[in-house]
């Protein structure tokens, strides 16, 4: 490993979802529960969700922010007065693909591209004992909204839909 290169010690990662997001999963019977260890918290006076996840390892590239960061928990998504529900737990954040991967309905070997993650507009401050990266965009895969639409039947998702923005703590 690089002198660069540094293995995670822990962290969190919180997703904030977007204006809008929260009242129209909520318009269309769909609502989203923090799967423990993670938790979920309204933000902004109600109008959206904040999901956080602990970091359980991984490593990064302190100079090109390069990496993979592991978490625990995840979000269930369930159907008002349905059984219609999807799990996505588990997350893995590939930094350098730019994508955020989940274990879906706790099947390891069903792991799917659910998220694409863009650092463009990001911040980043790094200290001696962590780094800490906010500002962080969260767009839909076409593999998640195809997945999302056709479990709950709708066409509220769309690859490319911005779900919201993350920022993540992470001890080095």
């Amino acid at each position: 490993a690089s002198a660069s290169q540094v293995w995670l010690k822990g962290g969190d990662t919180s997703v904030t979802t977007a204006p809008g997001i929260a009242a129209a999963l909520l318009s269309h019977g769909i609502t989203p529960v923090a799967i423990k260890p993670g938790t979920e918290r309204s933000v902004c006076g109600g109008s959206a969700v904040r999901f956080t996840f602990p970091v359980t390892g991984g490593w990064v590239n302190l100079a090109t922010l390069h990496g993979t960061i592991y978490h625990r928990g995840g979000i269930l998504f369930l159907a008002r007065g349905t059984s219609k529900k999807i799990e996505v737990s588990d997350f893995v954040i590939n930094v350098h693909q730019g994508v955020l991967t989940a274990e879906v309905n706790g099947n390891a070997k069903a792991r799917v591209p659910l998220l694409n993650v863009s650092l463009a507009h990001a911040s980043i401050h790094k200290g001696r004992h962590s780094v800490r990266i906010s500002g962080i965009v969260l767009t839909l895969t076409k593999t998640a909204a195809s997945a999302l639409d056709t479990t709950f039947g709708t066409t509220l998702f769309k690859a490319g839909l911005e779900l919201g923005t993350a920022s993540t703590t992470l001890k080095v």
